[in-house]
């Protein structure tokens, strides 16, 4: 496998070009927004700011953050920085609380969008020799689209297969040999483990890449991934809220995934203080989207916690980049008074070869006292071990999470595939708890 650089020019651009490049689209972006956009207007007035007051990449510590929650305050359309006649597609997150965060784009924004997945793509080595599975889902999902239109202007052999109907996606996986797979790193397991049921083996596909996104995932899963399916797996990153894929992807160099710094301007904050945080310290990960038109955004914290790191990559690159990232500011639980991530939970089991990827944690509140189940299935194998053997390594599961969080946990080992599975974003937390 051989990556390239689809856009020399952008994605190797010394740091100091790229951040005199940034404070011209950033202030671009105000004068877009200012006047037009009448939440954003407001808040700017709030904080005594006028367009003319910045000009350069330094001043956007002064401006005002905005969140998913100005998104459903404003809902449908009054985060559109255009009239709605230069709309021509309309995208909403999948989120299971409130309104739905809606997205506009302009036909410009579109091509936004298919550059930046172009250079995903090309970053994972794929070109238009090669065929692209995916299996995101299509519509108001922005997963599937995207990379699509990435794909077709490419030049790759697409295959729009969306989410579901596991089975089809096997023969398709099979009979159509495609070198590449796009989904959730949670299904992507899913088809790993169907495969079997359906008597195929891992060696009688084409796929040799991976890309996987849409929810958090810990860097055993990705080994897991890779051993099952026979591929390398690549991390894409994006939300509706800013475009959606391509905002970022890892390379052949490492597992850091390259920003496309030139239409994403990123900053880590502290979760308490707000303010910008140095090179290489955790906190949530905040983006000014400079260059779309129809739903430009600043300062969108999307309380995703990471660390950036900047300088020169092996592949050549020089885009700023982000670690991967493992957990939500706002999905972490607090089990007595202890920050728990599920996918630190996911750490541990994923070094078991007794036990599956595939778990569930439930959490509930008994006399006062919070109280955290770990629900994590066996291998066919194992589950046919003595009751005996079970018991020692639900013992041993305990010992390691204990030591990995600081807190205990009850482990329950269950059978195999009695667990829920996920097309989507896979749901890892019930919180039963009641305040």
């Amino acid at each position: 496998m051989s990556s390239y650089i689809w856009n020399e020019k952008m994605e190797t651009m010394p740091f100091e070009q790229m951040q005199a490049l940034q404070g011209q689209r950033l202030a671009d972006c105000v004068r877009r927004m200012y006047g037009t956009v009448p939440y954003y207007t407001k808040r700017m007035r709030d904080a005594g700011l006028e367009p003319g007051d910045i000009r350069t990449l330094a001043e956007l510590r002064h401006l005002p953050f905005t969140d998913k929650e100005d998104m459903r305050e404003n809902y449908p359309y009054g985060t559109f920085a255009v009239p709605i006649e230069d709309i021509v597609r309309i995208h909403a997150s999948s989120g299971t609380t409130g309104k739905q965060k809606v997205v506009g784009y302009t036909k410009d924004d579109i091509d936004l969008w298919s550059e930046c997945c172009c250079r995903a793509l090309a970053a994972t080595g794929l070109s238009k020799k090669d065929i692209l599975h995916v299996a995101y889902g299509y519509g108001l999902f922005t997963g599937g689209l995207g990379l699509h239109y990435g794909s077709e202007r490419m030049g790759l052999t697409t295959i729009p297969v969306s989410s579901g109907n596991t089975k089809r996606q096997i023969q398709i996986l099979a009979d159509f040999k495609p070198t590449a797979l796009a989904c959730t790193p949670s299904y992507a397991l899913h088809l790993a483990d169907e495969l079997e049921t359906y008597g195929v083996d891992k060696s009688m596909l084409s796929l040799r890449v991976g890309i996987f996104g849409a929810e958090p995932w810990s860097l055993a899963m990705k080994e897991q991934i890779e051993e099952k399916l026979n591929l390398r797996a690549f991390d894409i990153y994006g939300l509706s809220e800013t475009m959606g894929p391509g905002v970022s992807i890892s390379c052949e160099a490492g597992d850091l995934l390259h920003i496309q710094s030139d239409h994403f301007i990123a900053e880590v904050v502290d979760p308490q203080t707000h303010e910008q945080l140095p090179e290489g310290e955790l906190g949530e990960l905040v983006f000014s989207s400079v260059t779309k038109q129809g739903t430009p955004l600043i300062r969108y914290n999307t309380h995703d916690l990471t660390r950036l790191f900047y300088g020169r990559c092996g592949c050549g690159r020089t885009t700023v980049r982000m670690e991967k990232v493992t957990g939500r500011a706002d999905d972490m639980l607090i089990i007595r008074g202890v920050n728990v991530f599920p996918t630190q939970i996911e750490s541990v089991l994923l070094n078991y070869g007794e036990v599956e990827p595939h778990y569930m944690i439930y959490v509930d509140r008994v006399h006062n006292l919070d109280q955290m189940e770990v629900q994590i299935e066996m291998t066919p194998t194992f589950f046919s071990d003595s009751i005996k053997d079970i018991e020692q390594t639900e013992r041993k599961l305990y010992q390691d999470i204990q030591a990995t969080l600081g807190i205990s946990a009850k482990i329950k080992l269950v059978e195999p595939r009695s667990l829920p599975r996920s097309e989507g974003k896979a749901q890892r937390v019930i919180d039963r708890r009641s305040y």
